[in-house]
């Protein structure tokens, strides 16, 4: 079973394979002097991710330069807020802002159902293009935010240090967050669903701020609606693996191997071994590498990925970094990344 698969494809699904895939969250992006020479000339992020022939562009550079196993959509978590009638901007160096911050009960009840087909069909357009362009030479990566992590950035208005809107929101108004946060469910589950249908392989939620919450509440206002768009998904497309990835996960672990994902994507602040003693047997470890490590020489950067691989021996694993590569990182050092990691044996 799987001889014809792409190798990352093929390990997420938990056939045996001779060595652990590699790619890199944020991969597509500004440590690229390729992708600094486009973005001079588009300056808008909402241009570069919604117009198919730069997104189509972004996703394939890292896999022209470097070959990784997996080609991620070049994309935003945000992208399909408009959709349900949310517009936002991405400035420069600042992040995220939304026009109007979701406070109260009328914007909850006036936000639109998202119609993946009609608001995103540029997103299928790049996925399918990428998935008849890396044929199996890859595996084809969807992704998407996670309910919790949308709205925080839709009460919110912006990136935050200490989520006082949304935490305020939860404790005093607890209602009317579940409605957002179920709409948002329902949403991202057709959303991902579109992806897939559109040629997206295997797919990563990123709930990148649920990391924020204490483990009681995380069990509250994040785990119950990542499950939800899980079977939403599942549904669907039983066959298909879902990762989930959370920054600041250590505390919640057990939990979101709760959500019926069937890939953890661990950040570097807990140790590896820990972590595969605290995930079931048949849920697969991804990444945990600190992207830090790529600032260093080769031989860190060496003996930090057989360190982590011998970690994770045992487990369905893909190599991956602990979170996404840090603008700044030296190109070179991102190709000997890859390049070790494809010599790895099993």
């Amino acid at each position: 079973m799987g001889e014809n698969l792409p190798l990352l494809l093929s390990a997420a699904l938990g056939n045996k394979v001779e060595r652990p895939p590699v790619w890199m969250m944020r991969q597509a992006g500004r440590y690229m002097k390729i992708y600094r020479d486009l973005r001079a000339k588009y300056p808008s992020f909402r241009e570069r991710s919604e117009n198919p022939e730069l997104s189509f562009e972004i996703s394939m550079q890292p896999f022209r330069a470097f070959n990784p196993d997996g080609v991620i959509l070049f994309s935003d978590i945000l992208t399909p807020l408009p959709g349900m009638g949310i517009n936002f901007e991405i400035i420069e160096s600042k992040g995220p802002i939304i026009e109007n911050p979701i406070r109260d009960q009328n914007q909850i009840k006036n936000l639109k159902k998202l119609i993946p087909e009609e608001s995103l069909s540029f997103v299928g357009e790049v996925l399918s293009g990428l998935r008849k362009e890396i044929k199996d030479e890859a595996t084809l990566l969807g992704f998407v935010g996670a309910p919790w992590t949308l709205a925080a950035y839709v009460v919110e208005g912006k990136s935050s240090k200490n989520y006082s809107i949304i935490k305020s929101m939860a404790f005093k108004e607890p209602d009317l967050l579940h409605q957002l946060l179920d709409h948002f469910a329902t949403s991202i589950g057709e959303y991902l669903k579109y992806q897939i249908k559109s040629g997206a392989q295997v797919v990563q939620i990123f709930d990148s701020w649920a990391g924020q919450l204490s483990p009681e509440d995380y069990d509250v206002f994040a785990g119950p609606y990542q499950k939800k768009v899980v079977d939403l998904v599942k549904n669907d497309f039983p066959d298909t693996p879902i990762i989930l990835y959370i920054s600041g996960s250590a505390g919640v672990l057990e939990r979101m191997a709760k959500t019926g994902v069937d890939i953890i994507s661990l950040d570097w602040t807990v140790d590896l071994e820990e972590g595969c003693n605290r995930i079931p047997n048949n849920i697969g470890i991804q990444g945990n590498v600190d992207p830090g490590i790529l600032f260093g020489d080769k031989d860190k950067i060496r003996e930090r990925i057989d360190k982590t691989f011998k970690k994770s021996l045992g487990r369905k694993y893909i190599l991956n970094l602990g979170h996404g590569i840090l603008p700044g990182t030296p190109e070179e050092n991102a190709q000997f990344f890859f390049e070790h990691g494809k010599s790895l044996t099993y």
